[in-house]
């Protein structure tokens, strides 16, 4: 996981770097003119880069604000990349030494000629520009195109680590933002199950040090499956997830994604995860069964054609460099080859009596009058309902209690909850509600 964000005070740390690019421009435009640099300048220099070692140094403010470290070619890289966005001052200097540009960003001839690099030394800098290199593969800057004038730009994550700005990444094509806050505290599950999301979290938190430090296998992902009744907290635990992480939850609409064309299904799916490789995020795809569903016999070029839309999904998925979690209420549906390939399957039960009732408590709004009699261990013990029924439950029976300016007693709730099993579209009778019975008002069960 990334470290924390630094607060706005940190920035200045970084002047250094700045300074120091100020004054490479300046020699370097003197250097265009013919003017050599004396004895003062470079002792100047030598100054400037003393400070700006101690910033790269192992435990300084880079490695401290990254949370890893890097060389020195490739922080001379970050810096130019990030001067123009933190200083303008630096954007209008590399503009104006671009001939022809229409942009502030540096590109590799640009820093090759600002640092005075010969000819080897500029075969590292395009090495540590390379798709594999570190600064890429890391996501700390993108080229669109390789070679040596593009423009180089810094990733949104890491202007928003470096400054404390809020992180607003655009949803990727075919996914929309869960807005929702959550945290660990607010989940009821069972210990166990909680364990299982901790450790699915540990997949992203100790990349660096596994696979980078480490020399483990780097899998992607990770990829998890939630399975379990609807209702019962799937998208709730992946948006404590991504909290945990300080990153964004999206919600991919397969349905916008998937094509009775041809190829199309692929195209957007590339679009997708393309946009979302490497970024601050994690990717939420509902219905897993209805994608990963036991495999029949093909009788149709149709049939062919999903399996091939499935296993493009797959191998994207499993090259996708950030969490993936997929959601599904039938399990015993899904191919047992497809769920081998998930980091973590995590099984989310029907809450028991005594979860139950610590939904109850959680899920009335808190700050609502509530009768004294009102026992949520009662309402735990009286009807199975699930956790987004419950939810449901408790916000009916406080607008009801709302509407007549009264607390929420046992007569608001019976009704709520009589209204919530309603949804199933099957045959009531006041039995069906348990203990909460005796408290139904009657016009309820009098209706058509």
């Amino acid at each position: 996981m990334n470290a924390p964000l630094p607060t706005t005070p940190q920035i200045a740390a970084f002047d250094a770097e700045w300074q120091r690019l100020d004054f490479l421009v300046w020699c370097l435009s003197r250097n265009r003119h013919g003017e050599p640099v004396n004895d003062a300048e470079v002792a100047r220099l030598r100054e400037l880069q003393a400070q700006v070692n101690v910033l790269r140094d192992p435990g300084g403010i880079w490695e401290v604000t990254l949370g890893f470290g890097l060389s020195h070619v490739e922080y001379d890289i970050l810096a130019c990349v990030l001067g123009p966005e933190l200083e303008p001052r630096l954007g209008w200097a590399f503009q104006n030494m671009q001939s022809g540009a229409t942009q502030p960003w540096a590109t590799r001839a640009l820093i090759q000629e600002l640092l005075a690099l010969d000819v080897g030394q500029g075969e590292l800098l395009r090495r540590a520009l390379a798709p594999g290199a570190p600064l890429r593969r890391r996501r700390l800057l993108r080229q669109d195109q390789d070679g040596p004038y593009r423009p180089i730009v810094p990733e949104p994550w890491l202007l928003a680590r470096l400054t404390g700005r809020p992180l607003d990444l655009p949803p990727p094509p075919g996914a929309c933002a869960v807005e929702q806050d959550a945290s660990w505290a607010d989940l009821v599950l069972p210990p166990g199950r909680l364990a299982m999301l901790r450790e699915f979290l540990l997949w992203v938190e100790q990349r660096e040090t596994v696979v980078e430090r480490w020399g483990g296998q780097s899998v992607g992902g990770p990829l998890a499956l939630f399975a379990g009744p609807s209702g019962t907290g799937k998208t709730f635990a992946a948006s404590v997830i991504a909290h945990e992480l300080g990153w964004r939850l999206y919600r991919v609409d397969l349905g916008r994604l998937v094509s009775k064309y041809v190829g199309e299904t692929e195209e957007n799916l590339n679009r997708l995860f393309d946009a979302a490789h490497g970024q601050p995020m994690v990717l939420q795809f509902d219905e897993a069964d209805a994608l990963f569903s036991k495999r029949g016999e093909i009788k149709e070029a149709r049939d062919r054609y999903a399996n091939m839309e499935v296993s493009h999904l797959l191998t994207r998925i499993e090259s996708h460099d950030g969490p993936c979690i997929l959601t599904t209420n039938l399990r015993k549906q899904l191919d047992s080859a497809f769920t081998r390939r998930f980091q973590m399957v995590v099984e989310f039960p029907r809450p028991d009596a005594a979860a139950r009732a610590e939904l109850w408590r959680r899920l009335l709004p808190p700050r609502a009058p509530l009768d004294p009699t009102l026992d949520m261990r009662f309402l735990g013990n009286a009807v199975a309902l699930t956790g987004g029924g419950i939810r449901n439950a408790a916000l009916h029976a406080a607008y009801l209690a709302a509407a007549t300016d009264a607390p929420i007693g046992l007569p608001y709730i019976a009704h709520a909850v009589w209204r919530e099993l309603a949804k199933e579209g099957r045959e009531l009778n006041s039995q069906d509600l348990g203990a909460l019975a005796a408290h139904l008002p009657s016009e309820l069960t009098d209706e058509d």
